[in-house]
């Protein structure tokens, strides 16, 4: 009998990840370690500082569940592409995608629009259950 495998996606170059408390400090912790392990890495940390920024505060105020974490995970594949993951506990809560341009402005709910903006794709990956992760990936390579 042949068995065949499903092709195995090729280890980063670079992956960082640390849960974090699902507070309004962990997600300044999240931007904070991001910038660091970045530049560490010598990547530049804008505009996925940005990126970063907003999906951990939504982690920290719209996926918080108390007494539990969030998790930031940074991985740099050989492309040259830099995937930011933020897993939190709230899988019944889907981030919503920006608004329309008809809508009535509103005191929130922009951040999206912001990641929409600055990453290159993102989405929303479920589970583990109960939890969802958030992703965005940014090319650092220049477009050619």
């Amino acid at each position: 009998m042949n068995q065949q495998t499903a092709p195995t996606a090729p280890a980063p170059v670079h992956l960082f990840s640390v849960p974090l408390s699902a507070t309004r400090r962990g997600a300044r912790l999240a931007r904070l370690l991001a910038a660091e392990r970045l530049n560490d890495w010598g990547l530049p940390c804008d505009p996925a500082r940005l990126v970063i920024a907003e999906l951990a505060a939504n982690a920290a105020l719209h996926g918080r569940v108390p007494g539990q974490s969030f998790r930031l995970t940074l991985s740099v594949a050989a492309s040259g592409v830099l995937r930011i993951e933020v897993s939190d506990n709230r899988g019944d809560l889907d981030p919503s995608r920006g608004r329309s341009a008809a809508e009535a402005p509103a005191e929130s709910g922009y951040g999206l629009l912001l990641v929409e903006e600055l990453a290159d794709r993102w989405g929303v990956r479920r589970g583990p259950v109960p939890g969802k992760t958030v992703w965005a990936e940014i090319d650092l390579a220049p477009h050619q």
